[in-house]
């Protein structure tokens, strides 16, 4: 079960995240604190899309890789591996989505949680 990190690793998780997303050719990696926000869920959101089911699949599965050796964890939960339109890993603290074009364009998150700190992450 994934344990709830303290700020400097909280920080090493997001790292970590977005270093594996970039590594896997994510696109468009956006990252939303969304710790000033009133009932938010997390602490951040990291949203990143993928080409294709096979893209998408690679990219999480990476994550979930990279996370568990360098920082010994696993998501609490993962949900959308059945089909990979939007995968989701939830780190508590941190929660992954990871898109196709098409779904991340329907579901709009960063629309939906407008008033978060957005952060583009660059190198992809």
């Amino acid at each position: 079960m994934a344990k709830k990190f303290t700020e400097d690793e909280t920080i090493q998780l997001l790292r970590t995240i977005n270093e594996s997303i970039i590594e896997k050719k994510g696109e468009n990696i956006i990252n939303l604190n969304l710790e000033n926000i009133e009932n938010a869920i997390t602490k951040y959101f990291v949203i990143c899309s993928g080409t294709s089911n096979t893209h998408v699949n690679t990219i999480a599965q990476f994550i979930e890789h990279n996370v568990r050796e360098k920082l010994k964890d696993k998501p609490w939960k993962k949900e959308g591996f059945e089909n990979s339109e939007w995968v989701l890993l939830d780190y508590v603290n941190i929660v992954v989505h990871i898109f196709q074009p098409e779904a991340r364009s329907f579901y709009r998150l960063e629309q939906l949680w407008a008033d978060a700190d957005t952060t583009m992450v660059e190198g992809n």
